[in-house]
């Protein structure tokens, strides 16, 4: 009886097991075969501005139902294109990644529509000693002379630009670095107004980048720090201008007539004389 029972549970053990064993295979099976696409990712770091050629792409299998928006299924629809930022090695390569088609590579690629590229003489202090970096933004300061209208000069330092995207340093345009680079020279991104203006700035006094927060995208309406309100000194007074004379005019009375007068005509000796009283 006991050799029944411990046949039956046996029995009973073993086809668990074995509905377990086809349970697991089964779900191997779907796993394995689920529907999958092949995607265009980058072999290896692409920097932006670069042409793309087949030996810096590679595909992969992708799962159907998670392929990203704008992806690539083939290395020949992306011959020539450029991309415009950077891909890190085995990130998918997307259409807004890209430039538009027939753009040649170089930072002209990377410049976004409606924008110029506008390069400016730097040094360590006004290059924030070297973080103003491809991708950071930065605003503009001048340091210039006003004119008053007494004829005078008066040292003024005012922010002219504000909020502008640093595209290169020197000749570099990577924005994967966030070392420090002192360079001689820094590319910003502009509007066309925006370039006249930094190109007046940088004749008529001395430029100074300021960097700023990535995210802190507000606006600061400033008229500039002038010389005196930075040292808290009052304005010089000045003596008023004495008042005009004032002219009178008095009208000139018209002379009293002189009073009446007697005169007597006396003859003597044959000479005639009159005598007045």
């Amino acid at each position: 009886m006991k050799n029944l029972k411990a046949l039956a549970l046996l029995a009973l053990a073993i086809v668990f097991g074995l509905a377990a064993a086809m349970y697991a295979a089964r779900w191997v099976s779907q796993r394995g075969t689920l529907a999958a696409t092949k995607v265009v990712v980058a072999a290896v770091d692409i920097e932006l501005g670069t042409r793309l050629v087949p030996q810096m792409l590679t595909t992969v299998e992708w799962p159907t139902g998670s392929v990203p928006p704008g992806a690539f299924k083939s290395l020949k629809d992306l011959q020539d294109r450029v991309v415009k930022v950077g891909i890190l090695r085995g990130d998918a390569v997307l259409e807004r990644k890209l430039s538009p088609p027939g753009t040649r590579g170089g930072l002209s690629a990377v410049i976004a529509d409606g924008k110029r590229a506008m390069t400016v003489r730097v040094n360590d202090v006004v290059g924030v000693a070297g973080f103003a970096l491809p991708g950071n933004y930065v605003d503009v300061m001048v340091n210039t002379q006003q004119d008053r209208a007494d004829g005078q000069v008066n040292p003024i330092s005012l922010t002219v630009l504000e909020n502008v995207l640093v595209l290169a340093v020197a000749q570099e345009a990577s924005r994967d670095e966030t070392k420090p680079k002192v360079v001689n020279a820094v590319t910003l991104e502009l509007t066309p107004d925006d370039a006249q203006k930094l190109d007046l700035a940088r004749s008529v006094g001395t430029l100074s980048l300021v960097l700023r927060n990535q995210l802190d995208k507000r606006q600061v309406a400033s008229g500039g720090v002038t010389r005196a309100q930075l040292l808290g000194l009052k304005p010089a007074s000045t003596a008023p201008a004495p008042a005009p004379a004032r002219v009178v005019q008095v009208k000139a009375k018209p002379p009293e007539p002189a009073p009446a007068r007697e005169c007597v005509e006396v003859i003597a000796h044959g000479t005639r004389s009159m005598s007045c009283f």
